[in-house]
This record gives C-alpha cells, structure tokens and sequence, in this order.
C-alpha cells in the first residue's frame, strides 16, 4: 500500500466518527493507508491542505476527491464508485 494510488484516511484515535469509518473500510476489505494527525504534525497540515477544515476523518481518494466526516453509506458509495471495494 504505497504510491499515489492509494486512499488515504486523516484521522486519530480519539474521534469517534474516524473509528466508524475505518470500521466499514476493514468490513468491506478496503486496503488504505492511515495517517493519525495526533502523531504527526505533517498529517494533519495535509488533511486541512486537502480539506480545507479541520474535521476528521478526511477520506482522500486516488482520483483526488475527498470526504470529510462522512456517514457510513456516503463513504461507502464513493469506495464503490471508485472501485475499491474487492469483489
């Protein structure tokens, strides 16, 4: 999981909604790649880049859109649009 091909989700530990959304991302076998803007301070300048917020989760996709706090069915329709979802 490397390159600019993956998704990349912008979230931390403690946020609730960041939890739920990795939760359907693991469900649905959807490979992506974790930056925990907590921990790292370049992170979370590059999730408000993409954003323009400072919300998490921001869900970035491979074509170059993103999510920002999304609801479980909203994500997981982009992951299919996208065709990340295996299977």
């Amino acid at each position: 999981m490397s390159g600019m091909a993956d998704l990349v989700v912008y979230s931390a530990d403690w946020c609730p909604d960041c939890r739920r959304s990795k939760r359907l991302l693991d469900r649905l076998g959807v490979d992506y790649v974790l930056r925990d803007v907590e921990d790292d301070e370049a992170a979370a300048d590059e999730a408000v880049e993409v954003s323009g917020r400072h919300s998490i989760p921001v869900v970035l996709f491979p074509d170059g859109h993103h999510l920002v706090e999304p609801t479980d069915p909203e994500l997981e329709a982009d992951l299919r649009a996208a065709g990340l979802v295996p299977g």
